[in-house]
């Protein structure tokens, strides 16, 4: 109701059409500029059920692998973790139905973390 007003008042003070256009626009350009700046929000699952299955295997996903040889950790992408499945497809097939969240290899501990969408 007010920008209704406002247009009356404008009008009424001898402001042409076009100007009202033009504040329009402008007024509609500024709003999208201010939307764009804003950053999407990320959402991060933590439990591995939550997650769509075309993500659990993906770059957005985080494991963390742990070296059972050198006793080192460190964090992989879901690519990588579906690599060191290998030839398990019950493990692949379990972690994407989310009944599973980790497993190991021969030298290896991999648990899910998070996946960030």
């Amino acid at each position: 109701m007010k920008n209704k007003d406002n247009a009356e008042e404008m009008l009424l003070n001898n402001a042409s059409l076009e100007e009202l256009i033009k504040m329009k626009i402008e007024k509609e350009f500024m709003s999208e500029l201010k939307k764009s700046k804003e950053k999407p929000v990320k959402k991060v699952y933590k439990e591995i059920s939550e997650v769509p299955q075309d993500i659990i295997f993906s770059q957005k996903a985080v494991y963390r692998y742990y070296n059972r040889n050198s006793k080192c950790e460190t964090f992989i992408n879901g690519v990588q973790a579906e690599a060191l499945t290998g030839i398990q497809n019950n493990i692949r097939e379990k972690m994407l139905k989310g009944e599973l969240s980790a497993f190991t290899t021969e030298d290896a501990y991999v648990k899910f973390e998070k996946a960030i969408v």
